[in-house]
């Protein structure tokens, strides 16, 4: 918001020629009222977009806010769309209230909207502002979740989970090109199966999380632990990644017999 304030006040500024503070000032406040206009407009064309109703109009202008929010290079108020068609859509095959799955895929990061004013995370801070605007807490209980902060409570929620994932997941939706999307992955996975031992790895969640099959026989449970720990600190050593990968190490027996 600050940043286009700053745009919007400086393209005013150059094109009148006369900057000093008393136009700066008065530029600064005219930019501050558009962009505010611009971010209701933004929250009004999201609601519309998604076809919820019956929200709070400040709420709605807090969401126009995340127009001018990027992560990773996606804008987060697109995100949060296609999260909400994604989650409607699978709500409703799941027989799972799709109101409930919209309305939390579509404020799952409505606490980015203000989280360089307030302190927390801005998972805790959309809790408090939609409790503050008396959302329903079904929808808490269905966005709080979706980093896994928060145990999953209800089915909307591991909707809303997967939704926000699917959108931020999926190749070319943030700032990483396929072909370096496509080698990280490849380099994570080839790390992780060069330890002995390791039948099949898998990385998914973009890269953000490696599941490791191990073979039985000649890994045993105390073994997970410690191999779980070398792999972590090889792509540590190894690979430059943004934030964090979760290695989730499994190891499974079965015993298969058939009767005739």
């Amino acid at each position: 918001m600050r940043r286009e304030i700053a745009k919007v006040a400086l393209e005013k500024l150059i094109k009148d020629g006369r900057i000093q503070p008393a136009r700066i000032e008065a530029a600064v406040a005219q930019a501050r009222d558009k962009v505010n206009e611009k971010a209701k407009e933004a929250g009004e064309a999201a609601v519309y977009d998604v076809g919820i109703t019956g929200l709070d109009p400040r709420l709605v202008q807090l969401l126009g806010r995340l127009r001018f929010r990027t992560s990773f290079g996606q804008n987060v108020l697109l995100h949060s769309i296609e999260a909400t068609h994604i989650a409607g859509m699978m709500a409703t095959e799941l027989k799972a209230n799709a109101r409930v799955a919209k309305i939390g895929a579509l404020f799952h990061d409505i606490g980015k909207a203000i989280d360089h004013e307030v302190q927390g995370s801005h998972v805790d801070i959309g809790i408090r502002i939609l409790q503050k605007f008396g959302v329903d807490e079904s929808v808490i209980k269905a966005m709080r979740p979706h980093h896994g902060e928060y145990p999953y409570e209800t089915p909307e929620s591991i909707i809303v989970q997967v939704a926000e994932s699917i959108s931020a997941a999926r190749p070319g939706a943030r700032k990483d090109t396929v072909e370096i999307y496509l080698k990280r992955l490849e380099d994570i996975e080839r790390i992780t199966s060069s330890f002995e031992g390791v039948e099949k790895a898998y990385a998914i969640q973009a890269g953000r999380e490696v599941r490791v099959f191990v073979v039985p026989e000649k890994v045993d449970d105390l073994g997970m632990h410690k191999l779980a720990k070398n792999i972590a600190g090889k792509i540590e050593n190894e690979l430059q990644y943004p934030g964090e990968i979760k290695i989730t190490v499994i190891r499974e027996n079965r015993a298969v017999e058939y009767a005739k």
